[in-house]
């Protein structure tokens, strides 16, 4: 059963000072680490507030032995009714710097209302004078918590660490899923059409297709994961990528080969031609949006590359 503030005793007022300063700098730690990769700029300075709590942990504790002695019994913020409860930083799966700006602004405000009614409680001057002092701090850190996201903006850090970002998310899923994309897309052109031509039969193109597809998947995704662990070149985990290559391969072949469920012959044809030309036109501006190739240049690149693949395949299964 949680017991009230106001029955503490200035023991357990400090005993929980210490323990609410530990928590505030673990939680400004964990945010910095969350942030650390996409946010260094705002991380470095939620480092320096947890190093600050840390500092006032060091001070509450040497007030604390001077008065009661070595022994510190934990009394967490559960146990005492009033406080707000917080969720663990390390469940929350996404995290920009205005939701840590909020609450870094709740957080402190609390704790500086902790210090500011326990220093009013407070008998011994010593104590009430740490307290008033900490209290005082706590709201610089407010203040500064406020200012964390205006700063950010205004330095820049946003343009630089977003650059990073997206570079990164280039290099660790849209390269390996474009290269499996058009893997998909353009090789099984070739066997689909071949089956398809070959034998004007709907069922049997479909097989063939579902056969390359889901085969060029398997063998892209194992040949991207295997490529290299990521570590020096900065290409993320290898699981991921494989899988992410793997799949957009699968997904590159089977758009146009799902058609071939349409009994009709011709009409399951000319859907499969319309998914291949949409499949085609989806590559062109990914190499032109995410890879910075010019337009008509992806355009005449890929549009090339997969007419000379589907006429291979229309030539062989018309011979």
């Amino acid at each position: 059963m949680p017991k009230s503030f106001h029955t503490l005793t200035e023991q357990e007022i400090l005993a929980l000072a210490v323990s609410l300063e530990e928590d505030d700098g673990r939680i400004l730690g964990d945010f910095a680490e969350k942030l650390r990769h996409h946010y260094p700029d705002t991380a470095r300075t939620l480092s320096k507030m947890q190093e600050e709590e840390s500092e006032h942990r060091h001070r509450l504790i040497t007030a604390y032995r001077e008065r009661f002695g070595e022994h510190l019994p934990l009394i967490r913020r559960e146990d005492v009714s009033g406080f707000v409860q917080r969720p663990p930083v390390w469940q929350m799966k996404t995290l920009s710097v205005a939701q840590v700006r909020r609450s870094i602004d709740v957080m402190e405000n609390e704790t500086r209302r902790f210090y500011e009614e326990a220093a009013r409680l407070s008998s011994d001057a010593g104590i009430r004078q740490l307290l008033g002092d900490l209290a005082a701090e706590e709201v610089q850190h407010s203040d500064l918590a406020q200012k964390l996201e205006a700063d950010h903006v205004a330095s820049g850090a946003p343009e630089r660490e977003d650059q990073t970002r997206r570079r990164t998310f280039v290099l660790q899923i849209v390269q390996p899923g474009l290269a499996g994309l058009m893997d998909g897309s353009v090789s099984t052109l070739a066997p689909l059409f071949a089956a398809a031509f070959a034998t004007h039969n709907s069922s049997d193109a479909l097989k063939v297709g579902l056969a390359a597809s889901l085969g060029a998947g398997i063998s892209m995704g194992f040949a991207e994961a295997m490529s290299d662990d990521g570590k020096l070149s900065g290409r993320g985990n290898p699981i991921l990528r494989g899988a992410v290559c793997g799949l957009m391969t699968a997904f590159g072949g089977l758009g146009h080969t799902l058609p071939y469920l349409i009994k009709d012959f011709q009409t399951a044809t000319a859907v499969a031609g319309a998914v291949v030309a949409v499949e085609l036109a989806v590559i062109a501006w990914i190499r032109k949006h995410f890879m910075d190739t010019p337009l008509l240049s992806a355009v005449f690149q890929v549009v090339l590359g997969g007419i000379l693949v589907f006429l291979a395949g229309y030539f062989i299964g018309s011979s």
